[in-house]
């Protein structure tokens, strides 16, 4: 049972010993004074009655005090519970209310983070078109430039030229940073051979059909000039359109022969005339 509804059968149960008490009546002062004056002894036995049903009022009246009690101490309980719960609802109220503004702030702030970055990607799209187009004129370019170099050079290349696009189709499937660092890595290489004098042994064809191991010095990637063992032979070449390109230069054996010399410490250092050509 509710608090509600024993309050209201507390109600009920007061009311009812109201009713009670009222309907218990005493002997009124009158009566018993006019029973003595007549020299009549009151009833014995109706006069127990009355003190009985006055004792059985006076109980109903202590459980009537007590009931009320009760009930007041229930209310003032059922009170302090509800208070207690309203307190309680109005806490979570405050916090779902705390929780909601940090959503809507964290939302703002989402929006906000989401229109930079999209803002940021269209730059990058942007950014990353320019790109390609450069790289792919970076590509086409060091290809033909590949074509020009000497062969030792092209050799030491070969594993990134191999992974140049050779079409737009074939560049699609290449990720942009990887041929952004193909292209830098071959352009190091033939930066670097570019400034330096290179020595190496070499099987070169000759003008008569035949084969010669020679030793050839390039002078960066534009020129090159090969003599051989006896120092009776020699050739110059240099690098164009076509290729790197050699043609007989016997009556310079002599030169490049001692300029061999002294890149290897064999001969003290002195100014020696080569035959440069320049287209």
């Amino acid at each position: 049972m509710n608090h509600r509804t024993r309050t209201r059968t507390g109600g009920l149960a007061a009311a009812a010993l109201l009713a009670s008490l009222a309907l218990v009546t005493l002997p009124a002062p009158g009566a018993l004074a006019s029973q003595e004056g007549s020299g009549q002894a009151p009833d014995a036995a109706k006069t127990g009655a009355e003190i009985d049903a006055t004792r059985a009022t006076l109980e109903q009246w202590v459980e009537l005090r007590r009931i009320l009690s009760q009930e007041k101490l229930d209310r003032a309980l059922g009170r302090e519970v509800l208070q207690d719960r309203i307190r309680m609802v109005e806490q979570e109220i405050a916090r779902l209310r705390e929780a909601t503004a940090a959503a809507r702030a964290s939302i703002a702030e989402g929006d906000r983070k989401r229109a930079e970055l999209a803002g940021e990607n269209e730059r990058l799209v942007q950014a990353s078109a320019g790109l390609v187009g450069l790289v792919a004129s970076l590509e086409q370019r060091l290809q033909a430039l590949l074509v020009r170099v000497p062969d030792p050079l092209r050799e030491r290349v070969k594993p990134l030229s191999q992974l140049l696009p050779a079409d737009e189709a074939a560049a699609g499937k290449v990720e942009l940073d990887q041929r952004f660092r193909n292209v830098l890595g071959i352009l190091n290489e033939v930066d670097k051979f570019a400034r330096e004098i290179t020595l190496v042994s070499e099987v070169r064809a000759l003008a008569d059909g035949t084969s010669a191991e020679v030793t050839t010095l390039y002078l960066g990637i534009s020129h090159g000039f090969y003599v051989n063992g006896a120092g009776t032979l020699a050739g110059s070449g240099h690098g164009n359109e076509r290729g790197f390109e050699w043609q007989p230069a016997s009556e310079a054996a002599a030169s490049v022969a001692a300029a061999i010399a002294i890149l290897n410490n064999e001969r003290v250092a002195e100014f020696v005339a080569l035959p440069i050509r320049v287209d």
